[in-house]
């Protein structure tokens, strides 16, 4: 039985409450680590390359979960993955506060990388889902599931500072965390539920089994976000430490932090237009330019103002970065090979985040410190922009031939 159109309205509000599974995932499970790490590393005792190694295990977890994700979508629906997905890392996040040696630390951070792919693989899954029944405003609501991460690092950005009165409170910040994490998963709860109807609906009507995704066709835009996935976690991993080293005041960090955040909540209306425009590479292209461009300037020993754009253009682009390879998927692939073509992005942005922190980690450990590694992170992402721009539409997969918008 086919189910009653979703009003514009709904589908906006759905997207939004989809959105919390994206602030789980990346903007608490993955990027709170960044305000954490100046603490850890001094209560611990940590290098900069230790301290980037831990980011780059939740990296690896992340790809295991993202190379799991189709074999997991044969099994269950969408919302059911992405519901346990939110549950493992709430768990994982919690047991992170209750041990102190590195390998168990990376550890817990390994195994909360699985859960968050878990949660952002099905979440993009669902929000493209949402897309196809409003076309001409798909760039927008996918951008709104995607920019959820930026409610996540604003909570971060408000509750690490507030749990850490002094450097070993650092395990408290974890079960705090964890918290949030719990919430954000019972307000998705029936939403996520209703979802999972509407996606099978939508797969159904647009699938169309002569096409499928196939690796070969892809390899520029491929290869232009797995350098997106080394270079922005560069950034998200050691800036704070950075912005320390220079004497940012704790009030100034928590500032940077929530804008950085408040930044990527809006960019879903900033580029939604660039998502529906662009059917090649060209939006990936033009947004890791612009990424490039705002992690070279705190290498560069700017001046406060100039630090303070740098975070509010790196929030403002970063997660359309990711909203605009599920763009590209849903411009150029039918429904029904959504799951592959998300999955084998998500699988070598993980590949990227895994060499980033420790790249940029061994780099500030030498010569010239934090500024020269996130300099070298804004090289990888100004080389993934190239890459990303010889991306073409497939046209033979477009609209007219497979149902695809």
């Amino acid at each position: 039985m086919s189910r009653e159109p979703v009003s514009g309205a709904g589908l906006w509000g759905q997207a939004l409450v989809l959105s919390l599974g994206a602030a789980v995932s990346l903007g608490v499970t993955r990027f709170a680590y960044g305000l954490l790490l100046p603490p850890m590393r001094e209560s611990l005792g940590w290098s900069y390359t230790l301290a980037g190694a831990m980011n780059t295990a939740n990296a690896a977890g992340y790809l295991v979960g993202a190379l799991l994700m189709p074999r997991l979508l044969q099994r269950w629906r969408p919302g059911q993955v992405l519901r346990a997905g939110m549950l493992l890392a709430s768990l994982f996040m919690a047991l992170s506060g209750f041990v102190t040696d590195a390998g168990a630390l990376m550890l817990q951070r390994w195994l909360a990388g699985c859960a968050s792919a878990m949660v952002f693989v099905t979440g993009g899954l669902l929000a493209a889902g949402l897309a196809q029944q409003r076309p001409h405003q798909g760039g927008w609501l996918i951008g709104l599931y995607y920019g959820g991460t930026g409610w996540g690092i604003v909570v971060s950005a408000l509750m690490v500072p507030w749990v850490l009165v002094m450097p070993e409170d650092w395990p408290r910040a974890w079960w705090a965390l964890a918290g949030v994490c719990v919430v954000a998963l019972i307000a998705v709860w029936r939403t996520v539920v209703g979802l999972d109807p509407q996606h099978s609906q939508t797969t159904a009507q647009r699938s169309h089994e002569g096409v499928r995704f196939e690796w070969a066709q892809w390899m520029p835009g491929l290869a232009g976000y797995g350098c997106f996935g080394v270079g922005y976690i560069g950034y998200m991993t050691f800036v704070i430490a950075l912005l320390r080293e220079q004497g940012a005041s704790d009030s100034a960090i928590t500032l940077f932090y929530a804008a950085l955040g408040l930044a990527v909540v809006v960019s879903a209306r900033l580029w939604a237009r660039l998502l529906d425009r662009f059917q090649g590479g060209q939006a990936l292209a033009i947004l890791n330019a612009l990424l490039a461009l705002a992690t070279v300037v705190p290498a560069l020993s700017a001046p406060g103002w100039a630090l303070a754009l740098s975070g509010l253009l790196f929030g403002a682009v970063f997660l359309s970065v990711v909203a605009s390879t599920t763009a590209l998927v849903r411009h150029n692939l039918p429904a029904s090979q959504w799951a592959r073509g998300i999955s084998a992005f998500t699988i070598v942005f993980a590949l990227g985040q895994i060499i980033g922190p420790t790249l940029v980690g061994w780099v500030a450990d030498g010569p010239g410190g934090l500024a020269r590694g996130l300099a070298c992170s804004a090289a990888v992402l100004l080389l993934g922009s190239l890459l990303a721009w010889r991306q073409r539409p497939l046209p033979h997969l477009r609209a007219g031939k497979t149902g695809v918008d």
